[in-house]
């Protein structure tokens, strides 16, 4: 991590000097400044930028590698300058009206031969506050579809789901990012910061240096875990037999806050009762981790003052994510570790705006405020601002990976696609790719020609981050504005000045009368008042002069809510609930699919890699992907280091390089997930989701893997 860095890099044209900015990448959302200090030389098109962190209340300046690297992807060459239409099977420049008409008659055909619903809209969670309200708006009223969805369902819908039932209320962290130097315990389950989010790694560093036991629990010994002064490496799919066994020692030790529990919860004699049902030998055998670790770490979090949990993909994309959280939950419930500083639970989201993103109606059953789309108060409020009648709103939809599967089904026809890349981000993309190619139309608004880009029937291009302004709400809960840094290159256009376009070739301009971003803001303001993530109070002045506001902030006096569930909880009778209903976890393993494949990130990468595979500084630190396998299972299936093997479960294959590690379990490989193509580990995940949140099971899957010198 660093606060400065020079680079060179294509100039775009003009100097380019943004005088603040913000990371376009993870949910930490540092500020930065990007100067160009020296343009092109001798007729070169290459120009010297320098990159500096801003102090801010998140990273407090630090800066890590795709940060600094950030503004290569936005001055690529390669970005999409002007609107592209399929002619003859070709995508081929065409002008803006072209492209807006051709896409309002095709919606219009299309709804009038087959209703509303055959149209899907499909968004981002790395999209602004503002662009994310208004595609939800986008689709419920100048479309009548119900069918709205994005891809941070993949990312944060198992945590949500669980918050929203324990607490009341679903934010990132219950706590302020600078309370977490004051955990006596900390534990890390499932996620790997120091490589995903790292410029918050000093915070954990810190409490080490105040004395903090930290506690990760991982399938890999990742550069978290290094950290760690317990390393739990558990089997995929067993997080939540764990988070059980760790809660049934603190039991049997007399560690519980009763106090705490007979004030602030209910449930905990139905969980006390089904968790005598556990053999705690038999579990940890299941989990594939010695009881004797297992108890070092109840007993270090159950005895320790002040305690910190917090999860990530590794236990939110399982098929039992949504359970899986809510047994770590009991744990800080059972506790009492919640509510007070150095205390609480977080969920520490992966994109950019992956928690405002989710907060404000591109989910298919929310309205804007964290509202419920089921709610009849709540339609009647937000239909009233919007200034429609509640009948008028569709119904719930459904997930992500559904809506797929109904594009499969030819019941979507027609698809808008913005900010997001789902050809290779969901899961069994085989069925994904022959449900896009299914569809009468498809429009993808996006920087670059992406993998879903290609596949489209017209494809609009969109501003980034250094070019655009809006709010994004970090992880923590703090709402951060974006300034515009720089005019947009060629005919780039705003992704809500593209649907205010559409819905007004629809009929629908009256409903989509906005001047700039701002405007939006303030009319999400409205809407979200007096719903759980309420940002009324919160204006583009205060943002910029108060540099970051939590939610939920009801007024402009109110300087929002940084430590969550300090007297209360946000369910009407202001308790938490325990869960008792116990998951059995994953074990899907056979003879002839004997290991288990999980997926992550890493470093140098984000999503789908649409934007860092357009970095040449990132892309030069991985080229290619890569499977993590030990030795031992290598040597079993005749691998070499190096070489490229097949890896296949019974919904597909991908071919990756191997890199054998000791640093994973014997039973279990690793892949990222930023690369496409044949090397899309999404090629062989399940399409199985969680019962209660629709998170697809991405980190099991059961596969076999070999060498492709020895493929048949």
């Amino acid at each position: 991590m660093e606060m400065k860095s020079s680079a060179e890099y294509g100039s775009a044209g003009s100097k380019l000097y943004v005088r603040e900015t913000q990371c376009p990448y993870c949910s930490v959302q540092c500020k930065m400044t990007v100067e160009e200090v020296a343009g092109p030389i001798a007729g070169e098109r290459r120009a010297m930028y320098t990159v500096e962190g801003v102090p801010n209340e998140a990273s407090q300046g630090r800066l890590c590698v795709k940060g600094m690297n950030a503004h290569q992807h936005a001055l690529s060459g390669q970005r999409l300058l002007k609107p592209l239409i399929r002619r003859n099977g070709e995508l081929v420049p065409c002008s803006w009206p072209e492209a807006i008409q051709l896409i309002t008659k095709r919606f219009a055909s299309l709804r009038d031969r087959h209703g509303a619903d055959t149209i899907g809209v499909y968004g981002g969670g790395s999209l602004t506050n503002e662009t994310a309200y208004l595609l939800g708006k986008f689709a419920r009223v100048a479309l009548g579809t119900r069918y709205i969805d994005y891809n941070g369902r993949f990312c944060m819908s198992a945590a949500a789901s669980a918050g929203s039932k324990v607490f009341g209320m679903d934010r990132g962290l219950t706590f302020r990012l600078s309370d977490i130097p004051r955990a006596q315990c900390i534990v890390l389950a499932g996620t790997n910061v120091a490589e995903c989010q790292p410029t918050l790694l000093p915070y954990f560093n810190q409490a080490k240096e105040n004395g903090a036991y930290i506690i990760v629990i991982d399938p890999r010994k990742t550069a978290t875990a290094a950290i760690a002064d317990l390393h739990l490496q558990v089997k995929p799919g067993m997080d939540a037999l764990l988070a059980n066994i760790m809660l049934k020692i603190i039991m049997e030790a007399g560690l519980v806050n009763e106090q705490f529990i007979g004030a602030r919860t209910h449930g905990y004699e139905q969980l006390q009762n089904a968790l005598s049902e556990i053999d705690l030998e038999e579990a940890a055998v299941q989990c594939g981790v010695d009881l004797s670790l297992i108890r070092q770490a109840a007993m270090a979090y159950g005895q320790a003052e002040t305690g910190m949990i917090m999860t990530a993909r590794g236990v939110e994309q399982q098929t039992d994510g949504h359970l899986a959280v809510r047994h770590f939950l009991n744990l800080v419930l059972a506790t009492g570790k919640i509510g007070k500083p150095g205390c609480g639970y977080g969920a520490i989201t992966g994109q950019g705006n992956g928690q405002g993103g989710r907060e404000h109606g591109q989910k298919a059953d929310q309205l804007p405020g964290y509202r419920s789309i089921e709610n009849e108060q709540d339609r009647a409020y937000v239909a009233a601002v919007w200034g429609v009648e509640p009948e008028s709103l569709p119904g719930k939809g459904v997930s992500a990976y559904e809506m797929m599967e109904r594009v499969h089904d030819q019941e979507i026809r027609s698809l808008l696609v913005m900010g997001s890349n789902p050809v290779v981000s969901n899961p069994n993309v085989r069925l994904v790719e022959e449900g896009l190619r299914k569809l009468e139309f498809l429009v993808v608004a996006d920087m670059f020609l992406s993998e879903t880009a290609k596949m489209a029937d017209v494809v609009l291009p969109v501003t980034a981050y250094l070019e655009n302004e809006g709010t994004l709400t970090n992880l923590e809960g703090r709402v951060l504005l974006r300034e515009q840094g720089r005019p947009a290159p060629g005919e780039a256009r705003h992704d809500w000045d593209i649907l205010c376009s559409i819905a007004d070739g629809l009929g629908k301009a009256p409903y989509f009368q906005y001047g700039c971003a701002e405007d939006i803001f303030n009319e999400l303001r409205m809407a979200s008042r007096g719903g759980i993530a309420d940002y009324y109070g919160m204006t583009y002045e205060r943002l910029r002069r108060e540099k970051g506001i939590y939610w939920p902030c009801s007024s402009l006096e109110d300087t929002g809510e940084g430590l969550l569930f300090v007297e209360r909880f946000a369910h009407d009778d202001g308790k938490a609930a325990f869960t008792s209903e116990l998951s059995p976890g994953w074990q899907d393993v056979s003879r002839e699919f004997p290991l288990i494949l999980t997926n992550g990130r890493v470093l140098p990468h984000y999503l789908t890699g649409v934007q860092t595979h357009r970095s040449p500084t990132l892309e030069a630190r991985e080229l290619e992907n890569f499977v993590e396998l030990h030795p031992a299972a290598a040597a079993r299936n005749r691998i070499m280091d190096g070489e490229w093997v097949e890896i296949q479960s019974v919904h597909g294959s991908f071919n990756v390089r191997a890199r054998i590690k000791e640093n994973i379990r014997e039973d279990t490989l690793f892949v990222p997930m930023h690369w496409g193509g044949i090397q899309n580990v999404n090629r062989a995940t399940r399409p199985d989701l969680d019962p209660y949140c629709r998170m697809p099971g991405f980190k099991t899957a059961a596969v076999t893997i070999r060498p492709m010198r020895l493929a048949r």
